[in-house]
């Protein structure tokens, strides 16, 4: 009985042991082949979108673009359904990367094809050198006008420092080389300030690496296209997550600067300074988002103020009007969106375009008020909802703009930390009279951090 009693408690164990065996290798097997259809419909997706652009589009930019970026995109999608994974993925990003952002990039430097946006910051930047201000007195036609303000110019002086002379002078002068150095410098800067770990392996909850993540935002259309062709919106983009990262972890100081930065490369950066105060108010106390708006404030009028008095006229004529449809050129933002619409039906289509704009902006400074973003993610939702109503209600806009609330609420969601400590709001408690215990300022709960102790930041 005591033989045959072991015996059936052996064979238990081993059937135990069995089953975790076989059930850990299932799980294995379905982590390594769930992933696999979802990337190649991504790349096919992506193939076809960018295939279209040769069918469809005018521009030379565009259609060199579509062409190498649709075959990259057709490669990665093979090399993702056949390879072994995860090979697959890292040879499908690869792919991707090649034909869509390495080969299209250097192509249209090299040959000096670009869109109207990259001659007109090497421009500003030689008029930047030469006169301190990147504007022209009497521009005639829409090339002439310059509708940036004066911190863009900065990206165009490798041109003006450099020239055009050699394929290397070319090629390291180019704007869109150094849109995009800033826009990743940006986001690197983010990753570092959050302490994201740069991995090469899947992250513990299932999702991707930052590297990988990174690689495949890069390598997805909204963003590969505007690199290669023009890459205006790159470094506001890049600056505006560089600015939430540093709010994130309480440095108002450091968020002022980085605003500061983009307000002076494009007026459409001013809603992030309402978000990010609103952000550092509510999680580090008025004291920080007071230094925060301050810093940003004196940072930009720094930048701007010196062109602004230089060249006034020129300046309210093309960063202001022209963009909104209300100087004597007409801009080429006339994409089809809702406030495009309404502008071109006359004078009042344009001033009910411009009011629905401003209840826009009222409603999502309401929210920051009533309810003010809590982390990382929650402000860069509530800053791309805001851009997006701003983009969508302007009287002139383009679908490109929508990139930038697209890459900014996708980076949050992978920079943020996986599994963030709940973050409790500084809050004063008067101690009671017959308390015993000398007052808290924070609420001890179960891995609770206090918002201004965090590592590396700054507190109250």
């Amino acid at each position: 009985m005591t033989l045959m009693g072991n015996g059936a408690a052996i064979d238990r164990v081993m059937v135990h042991r069995l089953e975790k065996t076989v059930a850990g290798r299932a799980l294995t097997v379905r982590r390594q082949w769930r992933p696999r259809p979802w990337w190649v419909a991504g790349w096919c997706l992506a193939a076809v979108w960018a295939l279209g652009f040769p069918l469809v589009s005018h521009l030379p930019t565009h259609r060199a673009w579509g062409l190498s970026a649709g075959i990259g995109y057709v490669c990665a999608a093979i090399v993702a359904a056949r390879l072994q994974w995860p090979r697959a993925r890292t040879a499908s990003l690869l792919c991707a990367l090649v034909g869509a952002v390495v080969v299209p990039l250097v192509y249209l430097v090299l040959t000096g094809t670009q869109q109207s946006e990259v001659g007109v910051i090497e421009r500003s930047g030689v008029l930047m050198l030469h006169q301190g201000t990147p504007y022209l007195e009497d521009p005639h036609e829409v090339a002439d006008y310059t509708p940036y303000l004066p911190g863009m110019a900065l990206l165009g002086m490798p041109r003006a420092l450099l020239g055009a002379d050699h394929w290397a002078l070319r090629l390291l002068g180019d704007a869109r080389l150094w849109c995009a150095f800033v826009f990743l410098i940006g986001l690197e800067g983010g990753r570092r300030v959050l302490n994201t770990p740069d991995a090469g392996r899947p992250a513990g909850d299932g999702r991707l690496s930052y590297r990988a993540a990174l690689a495949a935002l890069i390598a997805s259309p909204p963003v590969a296209l505007p690199l290669c062709v023009s890459g205006v919106d790159l470094p506001l983009t890049g600056l505006l997550c560089l600015a939430l990262a540093c709010a994130a972890r309480g440095r108002p100081v450091a968020t002022g600067l980085a605003l500061a930065a983009a307000c002076s490369l494009k007026w459409t950066a001013l809603p992030a300074v309402a978000v990010a105060v609103a952000f550092l108010g509510w999680a580090h106390g008025r004291r920080a988002a007071v230094r925060c708006a301050v810093v940003a404030s004196v940072g930009a009028l720094l930048l701007v103020v010196p062109s602004a008095v230089l060249s006034p006229q020129p300046m309210v004529q093309q960063v202001l009007a022209f963009p909104t449809g209300r100087a004597d050129a007409v801009t080429p933002a006339d994409s089809p969106l809702p406030g495009h619409l309404l502008a071109e039906l006359g004078p009042v289509g344009w001033y009910l375009a411009v009011g629905l704009l401003l209840l826009g902006a009222l409603a999502v400074g309401a929210s920051l008020l009533l309810r003010p973003p809590t982390g990382l993610a929650s402000a860069a939702q509530r800053l791309a909802i805001g851009l997006c109503v701003g983009f969508l209600l302007a009287p002139a806009g383009r679908f490109g703009y929508l990139a930038l609330p697209i890459v900014l609420v996708v980076w949050a969601r992978q920079a943020a930390p996986q599994r963030p400590s709940r973050v409790v709001r500084r809050e004063t408690v008067r101690p009671r009279p017959d308390a015993d215990a000398p007052p808290v300022g924070v609420a001890h709960l179960p891995g609770a951090v206090a918002v201004g102790s965090v590592p590396g930041g700054e507190s109250r």
